[in-house]
């Protein structure tokens, strides 16, 4: 499902034109950016929790020469599907 079909099913399921139901979409995706980007979870019951995890500073092979690689820290998004979601 892309970004048009989803706006299309909320504004379908919410009775909104597709312009507004883009606004809420993008409202939506941005406040979830900036709270994941200060560290916070978020938790949408039914649904699931996105956290933010750090990644530990490793070393890594280059597969073409084989020369060993730094890879420096860094911190990624984890989604935990909720258990009424698992079950599909």
């Amino acid at each position: 499902m892309t970004k048009a079909d989803l706006i299309g099913k909320i504004a379908e399921k919410a009775g909104l034109a597709k312009a507004d139901a883009e606004k809420v979409t993008n409202a939506l995706v941005e406040s979830m950016t900036e709270a994941l980007k200060t560290g916070d979870s978020i938790t949408l019951q039914g649904f699931g929790t996105f956290k933010v995890k750090d990644r530990a500073a490793r070393k890594a092979r280059n597969p073409r020469t084989g020369e060993a690689v730094d890879v420096p820290a860094s911190k990624s998004v984890s989604f935990s599907p909720a258990n009424t979601l698992r079950r599909f």
